[in-house]
C-alpha cells in the first residue's frame, strides 16, 4: 500500500473477521510475561469477534474505548499503571467475561502468550498538569512505550492505533489545522516532553508502517471532554465545571480569547474504532470543528451550572497554544466520519457526572444554546 493512499479505494473499511476467546482469569507471571492462552476457553471461539489489547485501558477514553469494544463483542484487555488512569472507569466491565484488567506500564517489557488481533495505544498522561508532573515519564511513555507495543504488534501480526494529539501542531498559525500543516513547535518548552513525544511516537509508527510490515494508524484528538474525566484532570472543561459547582473561581489564562474545539468522548471512541478498521496510513485528525473563545466556554458552563463563580485571570502558560480548530477532511471522506454530539449537549451530560463524582444533588439544567 501506497503511503499516501487515503482517498478513493483506500478510504474504504475493511471488513473485518476478528476473533473471541472468552478467559476465566489472567494472571501476570513474576517475570512480567502476561499468559492469556492457559486461562482461555477456546471452545466459545467466536469469528465475528477480536482479542484487542487497550494500553491505557483505565483512563478517561480509554474505558470508554473499553466499554464500547466489549459491547461490539470483543475481548478486550486493557493496561495501565493507575498513574493517571482510574479503576473505578472499568467499574461496569469487571465482572464481564470477555474482560480483563493488567496493572502494568509500557515503558516495561511487555510479553503475551496469545492472540492479539489489535492494539490501541492511549496510554499517556494527556493533560499539561498531568504530564508535565513528570515529564521524563512522559516522553518515556510515548518513545519507549511505544516501541514495546509496536514489538509486540509486530510479533502477534496485530494492527495497532497511536492515540496521537492536535499537540504535535504546537501554536499553530494557521487554522484550521489539516493533517499536512507540520506545526509550529518549540522542542526544549515545557510542553515539549508531551508534543515533541507524540511526535516522536508518530515516527515510530510511520517507521514500522513503512519498514517492519505493522499495520500503523495514527490518530491526531483534539480536545476532548465527557464523563470520566477526573475532578484534577487539569484540562479546561474539568476545571471549569468542578470550579462552578463548588463555587471557585473560574480560572483563565491571558485574556480569555484563545480558542479551543471540544469534542465529545462517544463521538471521538466512534472515530478511533473506524480509523482501525480502515485503510488509512496517513495521521488523521479526530476532533469537533465547532470552535469557541476560553471565556465563550466559561460561560456556558457558568450559566449551564447556575454558578455564582466569578472569573480571574492568570497570566497565560508558556507555549500555550492560541487557537486549536481540526480539518476534519480526511476523517470525513476516508471513514466517513463526523462529530454528532453538540457542545451543549456534551456538556450536559458532563456536569451530571461531576455532581456525581463530586456527590452533589442532580438540579435541572440551564438551556445553553
Amino acid at each position: 500500500m501506497r503511503p499516501d493512499a487515503v482517498h478513493g479505494e483506500m478510504c474504504r473499511p475493511e471488513a473485518i473477521s476478528p476473533r473471541l476467546v472468552s478467559t476465566a482469569g489472567l494472571e501476570s507471571n513474576v517475570d512480567g510475561n502476561f499468559n492469556l492462552t492457559d486461562n482461555f476457553d477456546f471452545s466459545l471461539h467466536n469469528p465475528k469477534a477480536k482479542t484487542i489489547l487497550v494500553a491505557g485501558g483505565a483512563g478517561f477514553v480509554g474505558s470508554h474505548l473499553c466499554e464500547r469494544l466489549v459491547r461490539t463483542g470483543h475481548h478486550v484487555i486493557a493496561l495501565d499503571n493507575l498513574l493517571t488512569g482510574r479503576r473505578s472507569n472499568l467499574a461496569e466491565l469487571q465482572h464481564n467475561p470477555q474482560f480483563r484488567f493488567i496493572e502494568a506500564d509500557i515503558v516495561d517489557p511487555l510479553q503475551f502468550d496469545g492472540p492479539i488481533d489489535e492494539i490501541y495505544n492511549l496510554a499517556c498522561a494527556a493533560s499539561p498538569d498531568l504530564y508535565q508532573a513528570d515529564p521524563i515519564h512522559t516522553f518515556r511513555t510515548c518513545v519507549v512505550g511505544s516501541l514495546n507495543l509496536l514489538d509486540l504488534a509486530k510479533q502477534k501480526g496485530a494492527r495497532i492505533l497511536l492515540a496521537s494529539t492536535s499537540e504535535v501542531y504546537g501554536d499553530p498559525e494557521i487554522s484550521p489545522q489539516p493533517e499536512s500543516y507540520r506545526g509550529n513547535v518549540n522542542t526544549v518548552g515545557p510542553r515539549a516532553c508531551y508534543d515533541e513525544g507524540k511526535r516522536s511516537a508518530e515516527t515510530l509508527f510511520w517507521e514500522f508502517g513503512a519498514h517492519q510490515g505493522v499495520e500503523t494508524r495514527i490518530a491526531r484528538i483534539f480536545n476532548t471532554y465527557g464523563p470520566r474525566m477526573s475532578p484534577d484532570d487539569g484540562r479546561v472543561v474539568s476545571n471549569f465545571v468542578v470550579q462552578a459547582l463548588t463555587g471557585a473561581d473560574i480560572t483563565l489564562y491571558g485574556d480569555g480569547k484563545q480558542t479551543r474545539s471540544f469534542g465529545y468522548v462517544d463521538d471521538l471512541v466512534e472515530g478511533l474504532i473506524r480509523l482501525m478498521a480502515s485503510d488509512v496510513t496517513e495521521p488523521v485528525n479526530l476532533g469537533n470543528p465547532g470552535e469557541f473563545t476560553i471565556i465563550e466556554l466559561a460561560e456556558i458552563v457558568l450559566a449551564k451550572t447556575g454558578s455564582r463563580s466569578r472569573m480571574i485571570f492568570g497570566p497565560l502558560p508558556k507555549d500555550d497554544p492560541k487557537q486549536r480548530k481540526p480539518d476534519i477532511t480526511r476523517a470525513r471522506m476516508c471513514l466517513d466520519w463526523l462529530p454528532k454530539i453538540a457542545l451543549s449537549e456534551g456538556l450536559d451530560l458532563t456536569i451530571e457526572h461531576f455532581r456525581r463524582e463530586l456527590g452533589m444533588h442532580r438540579v435541572p439544567v440551564a438551556e445553553v444554546a
